[in-house]
């Protein structure tokens, strides 16, 4: 198709133009019909089933992590109720050896690409066991400072292309992150030395109180690949089906030497930015939360999988029932796990220990053994 020649300066129709070529990649609707038949990714019966009991299970961790957070038993919790399929569609598309650098509320996916639940949890409470990762974990603990992985997961990508590995880096944050500094030159790196990277924004609308239409104006947050270069693609991050067929197919480009893709997910955290004290009610509206509860990404799958006879009510209570029982054992684990002391802290502040450090240490060490 031969694109209408736009007057250079035209301003409101060249933005218009850029972006409309950004619509949004969707393969199953509301109900769970199939809209795309054309892009419904190669997955087998017993994938898609998988895929489906990981949803579920990370809809049980969250509900199960709030409730454990309210008991005084978690520390720092960042929900994650809605963006399943954003979170566990994409990472269902990565491979053992590729690498994560998860923002902090990417854990589910955290988890489900090797770190012991147990971790997770230790993680959460600020235990410095809780960023002591399996050797062959390929991952690094959730960032806190907004965007910086971004800038970090550009250095593993191009390092990886400079072996000659095929592996790719995939990289999480929000609306909020792709304002950051860090989301710019972490994108322009990677599309300047052709580094393999996937990079996602899950766009759920609000960084913390913010509303995504105050903090830029581009369209969409998908276009800000343009700049640097590289595809970008916005993905209905409600369903679970076109955010795996993004994912793969962006996979499948960085791995195989084009460059990094960046892939903006429409989706929405039904809970708080945080359970630190924010009340989502002082700037959402209930009409906006009704919205996007009719777009929930495990009801639009269940539908599917129903209809194919892949999924049933037992099938499901059954995946609940065993999320529940791994959370039990895994917050039992780290329960008894020994409490850090302040001796511990200065020791793990320094390789090498200054002279007043040791001195502290000795002093704290001496209190702590009474």
């Amino acid at each position: 198709m031969v694109k209408k020649k736009i007057n250079p300066l035209d301003f409101d129709a060249l933005l218009k133009d850029v972006s409309a070529d950004f619509p949004t990649l969707q393969i199953l609707d509301e109900s769970g019909k199939v809209v795309n038949t054309d892009l419904i990714p190669d997955l087998s019966d017993d994938e898609l089933v998988e895929l489906m009991s990981k949803m579920v299970w990370a809809r049980i961790l969250d509900q199960r992590a709030t409730a454990l957070n309210r008991q005084g038993r978690l520390g720092f919790y960042a929900p994650t109720a809605g963006q399943e399929a954003s979170q566990l569609a994409s990472q269902f598309a990565m491979e053992k050896e590729d690498y994560l650098f998860p923002g902090y509320r990417d854990v589910p996916q955290l988890i489900q690409h090797g770190l012991p639940l147990k971790e997770a949890f230790l993680w959460s409470r600020g235990h410095v066991a809780g960023n002591l990762y399996p050797e062959d974990l390929k991952a690094m603990p959730p960032q806190i400072i907004i965007g910086a992985q971004y800038v970090q997961s550009a250095g593993v990508a191009l390092g990886l292309k400079k072996r000659g590995k095929k592996n790719v880096v995939f990289t999480y944050t929000g609306d909020g992150g792709s304002s950051q500094g860090d989301f710019y030159e972490g994108i322009n790196f990677a599309g300047a030395y052709h580094a393999n990277a996937v990079f996602f924004i899950q766009n759920n609308g609000f960084a913390i109180s913010t509303p995504r239409a105050l903090q830029t104006a581009a369209p969409t947050l998908a276009q800000k690949s343009v700049a640097a270069g590289i595809p970008g693609i916005q993905v209905d991050g409600m369903d679970p089906l076109a955010v795996y067929a993004a994912t793969k197919a962006a996979r499948d480009y960085a791995a195989n030497g084009n460059g990094p893709v960046l892939i903006e997910t429409l989706t929405f955290r039904y809970g708080p930015h945080t359970l630190s004290g924010d009340d989502p009610t002082r700037y959402r509206t209930k009409e906006t939360e009704d919205e996007w509860h009719k777009k929930d990404p495990l009801t639009r799958f269940r539908n599917y999988l129903t209809e194919k006879g892949l999924w049933s009510e037992e099938k499901e209570e059954a995946v609940i029932e065993a999320a529940k029982e791994e959370i039990k054992a895994a917050i039992k684990e780290a329960d008894a796990v020994p409490k850090q002391k302040v001796s511990d802290f200065l020791k793990n502040m320094y390789e090498v220990q200054p002279q007043n450090i040791r001195e502290q240490v000795a002093y704290y060490e001496g209190k702590e053994s009474k």
